[in-house]
């Protein structure tokens, strides 16, 4: 028993001086790398996936294919816009008025007095007669065929953005047209009475705007003078009720 005792003992001291000298150089050797068996890493490879970097690279892996589809449908969009938009522009666009239309300082030698108001229903023309000789003209539509007229009358009522009740004969009128027209409309853009009106005595012709700016230097009306808002405006602030109206 004692001879098997002494070699084991000899061989556990022999490992143990092995041992005492190996950890002595670890701290300047190279340690191997640390195995990790497969049935223990996947847990951390789900975790790993799950961490903000990887993330982060996925969104991108993903939005990149968005990406490229809204570049590339924005130049269809361009494109699309690009061809469209003339069409509209040429679908609301308005023949455009005469320069000779538009308001002017004029010579003026008629027999009316400054401050009174001349319309030329055959020139299509509005003076407001002014000191030495000279007149602020300004273009107008007047009474289409039928609805000519000619007199003289003074400015009764000045309003601002008018209201328009049609007369009846208007409205009967136009029904047999097949054109229904309402029996009020508020004041505002869609008016056909415009910006201002200046009413003439105890008729129903006004001197007042429109929105159908085209129409001025032409025969259009039913008897009322149109000017464009901003002339009627203009116009408006220059003359009082009382101000003499002739109509030639």
């Amino acid at each position: 028993m004692k001879t098997f005792l002494f070699p084991l003992l000899g061989a556990a001291a022999a490992l143990a001086a092995a041992a005492t000298s190996s950890s002595a150089n670890d701290r300047y050797a190279d340690r191997p790398p640390v195995m990790v068996s497969p049935d223990l890493s996947a847990p951390w490879v789900l975790q790993l996936g799950r961490a903000p970097g990887i993330v982060r690279q996925n969104r991108q892996e993903m939005q990149k294919p968005q990406r490229r589809s809204q570049r590339q449908a924005q130049p269809a969009q361009l494109h699309t816009a690009a061809v469209q938009a003339p069409s509209k522009k040429r679908m609301v666009a308005r023949p455009q008025i005469d320069p000779i239309y538009l308001p002017q300082e004029v010579a003026y030698d008629g027999p009316h007095k400054p401050g009174t108001i001349v319309i030329d229903t055959t020139e299509n023309f509005l003076y407001l007669v002014e000191n030495n000789g000279k007149a602020r003209r300004y273009g107008v539509g007047t009474g289409k065929p039928g609805f000519e007229w000619a007199g003289k009358h003074k400015i009764s009522q000045k309003k601002v953005w008018p209201e328009w009740r049609p007369p009846a004969e208007m409205i009967t009128r136009e029904a047999a047209k097949g054109r229904y027209l309402p029996t009020y409309v508020a004041g505002g853009s869609e008016n056909p009475l415009g910006a201002r009106a200046l009413y003439l005595g105890s008729t129903l012709y006004r001197i007042h705007g429109t929105n159908q700016p085209w129409t001025i230097g032409g025969a259009v009306s039913s008897g009322c003078i149109r000017m464009r808002n901003e002339d009627v405006v203009d116009l408006y602030e220059r003359v009082n009720v009382g101000t003499t109206v002739v109509v030639i």
